[in-house]
C-alpha cells in the first residue's frame, strides 16, 4: 500500500493537534507538519486552502480535512482504504482538547 501525501497544519501545543499526530504515528504515516503558531505564513496557507480558520487541518493527496480530530482523521484514512484498521492504542486521546493544566503551564512559561 503506497503512503498518501499528507500535510498537517497543527498547533505547537493543542490536544486536537496531538490527536492528529498520534493517529499519523499509529499508522506510521510520513507527513509534512506545518506549525501554524510558529509560522503565521502556514496559518494563512491553511486558511486559504481550507476556507476556514480552525485547526487542525490535514491535507491528504490534495483533499483537505478542515478542523479535524485524530478520531475523524483515522476514520477518513480507513474509509478511503489508505490504511488497514489497527487496534493499537495511542499515547494521547485522539478526540480531545488540551487539559486545562497544559494551558495554564504554557501561560506560566510565557510570563
Amino acid at each position: 500500500m503506497q503512503s498518501p501525501e499528507i500535510t498537517a497544519y497543527l498547533k505547537t501545543y493543542c490536544g486536537w493537534s496531538a490527536g492528529v499526530r498520534a493517529v499519523l504515528a499509529k499508522y506510521n504515516l510520513p507527513y509534512a507538519e506545518k506549525d501554524i503558531i510558529q509560522n503565521p505564513a502556514f496559518r494563512w496557507e491553511m486558511e486559504t486552502k481550507s476556507g476556514q480558520p480552525l485547526s487542525p487541518c490535514v491535507e491528504i493527496n490534495g483533499h483537505m480535512l478542515p478542523d479535524v480530530s485524530g478520531e475523524e482523521l483515522e476514520s477518513y484514512l480507513i474509509e478511503n482504504k489508505l490504511v488497514q484498521p489497527n487496534n493499537a492504542e495511542t499515547d494521547v486521546p485522539t478526540n480531545a482538547p488540551c487539559p486545562t493544566e497544559q494551558h495554564e503551564g504554557v501561560v506560566k512559561l510565557n510570563l
